[in-house]
């Protein structure tokens, strides 16, 4: 008498642990999850059970979530029919929500996978099995929400005594013994960067100038302007413990005065609009004195303000005064005529001729540099231009340009010879500040 076929079920185990805790022992919960299911298959041999030797480990990932590595690994194996069985501890370590198991045993169904408990038994496939089912998940469901709300209590009331309870290092500090200790490298940043707020008043501005030093983050990225503002805005600089926007005093020193915090929120508190109108309207005109209009008369720079928005203009005065009344241009938008004119002096400063102008001038005045060095520094002016501040660039300006014709067809540019060589020093003074700066 023949014995009957035992058809071979392919059985995989997966494993997991909310937290990293003991993970780097040299026998964990994993190991112990994983060598009683692998005797539990070992037991079942008889039915055709054969544990597979890919491993399936969620080390570290909560169980009311389905992103986890390991679980997706498997998934796919089930999906690409590579598995028979699933073998597991206990129901909650698959899962411990109630929505989340459903969409398991839904994937299970469709692919014909049995799923089974070491620790728990029942079968899926009776009403008195699903609802025993339901009902052990729904423990494991209250049981992880239970454990939140602890946590959370916790770590409500450490915050309340100033305790720190992990999480982001903020730049300045240094976790020592589970709290916040000063590093000072990055503190006298951290106070550099509050202080120099208070002299620009613009964290735009500061945000250039500090990626044009090279100022970067404890994690080694540039300081660009949303990380400023993380920065000016942390509660933790002048010694609070923040949690759930409440502050309370802190374990840690700070790293700031109270006064230096509160000029610069004062500085905050206004509207970034309103300091960039009152900024603009402080600047010196790019093109003061040098912007003629077609009638060879001059353009005057002038604003007028909507609501809390301000316009600039070039406006032709003799138009404007009644003096003549063919002006064919009687006015023109500040910023647009402004970004024509420094575009045609980014073009014109990469050029031969300007260049050899540049290194003549500059030999006239008793400068003895090769041609190389003037057309490097003249180069440098094109990606320094944003970064400096509005003064420097009109000083910029007024030294290279002579005069500008604004024609209804264009613009023509009149540069000033022995400018050239006054802008070649002013490049190299500006690149040694930027140098020593900070």
């Amino acid at each position: 008498m023949k014995k009957p076929i035992v058809r071979k079920l392919r059985c995989a185990i997966y494993t997991r642990k909310s937290t990293e805790e003991g993970l780097d022992m040299e026998f964990n919960s994993l190991d112990a999850q994983r060598e009683a299911s692998s005797a539990y298959i070992a037991s079942q041999r008889a039915e055709g059970w054969v544990e597979l030797a890919d491993q399936y480990d969620d080390g570290g990932f909560s169980g009311g979530t389905l992103e986890r590595p390991a679980l997706k690994r498997l998934l796919a194996d089930i999906e690409a029919g590579r598995v028979d069985v699933v073998v597991v501890y206990k129901i909650d370590r698959l899962s411990r929500s109630l929505m989340d198991f459903a969409k398991l045993v839904e994937v299970f169904d469709r692919t014909g996978v049995t799923f089974v408990s070491v620790t728990q038994s029942f079968n899926t496939t009776t009403s008195m099995g699903r609802l025993t089912l339901n009902v052990l998940l729904s423990f494991a469901q209250f049981e992880r929400e239970v454990i939140g709300e602890r946590i959370r209590d916790k770590v409500a009331a450490s915050r309340r005594r100033g305790m720190w309870m992990g999480g982001f290092v903020p730049m300045g500090y240094r976790v020592q013994d589970r709290k916040l200790v000063i590093h000072e490298p990055e503190a006298a940043v951290i106070r550099m960067i509050f202080e120099r707020f208070l002299k620009i008043g613009s964290a735009t501005t500061l945000a250039r100038l500090l990626r044009a030093e090279d100022v970067r983050s404890h994690r080694g990225r540039v300081i660009d302007k949303g990380g400023l503002y993380r920065i000016l805005r942390n509660r933790v600089y002048i010694g609070l413990a923040v949690h759930k926007s409440v502050a309370y005093p802190g374990e840690h020193s700070p790293i700031i005065s109270q006064s230096l915090w509160d000029k610069a929120q004062s500085i905050l508190r206004e509207s970034p609009r309103t300091r960039a109108c009152r900024s603009r309207a402080s600047t010196p005109a790019l093109l003061k004195g040098l912007l003629f209009g077609p009638n060879g008369r001059a353009m005057s720079p002038a604003h007028t303000r909507r609501g809390a928005k301000l316009y600039r203009y070039y406006v032709c005065q003799a138009a404007l005064k009644g003096e003549i009344s063919d002006a064919a241009i009687r006015r023109v938008s500040a910023s647009a005529i402004e970004a024509a004119v420094v575009g045609q002096l980014r073009a014109l400063l990469k050029s031969p001729e300007v260049v050899v102008a540049t290194w003549r001038a500059a030999k006239s005045e008793g400068a003895d540099f090769p041609e190389t060095t003037v057309r490097d520094a003249l180069g440098r002016l094109d990606p320094l231009w944003e970064e400096l501040f509005p003064a420097e660039q009109a000083r910029i300006v007024q030294l290279l340009v002579e005069r500008i014709d604004l024609r209804l067809d264009g613009l023509e540019l009149r540069l000033r010879t022995k400018g050239l060589g006054h802008v070649f020093q002013e490049l190299g003074s500006i690149r040694d500040g930027f140098r020593s700066a900070a």
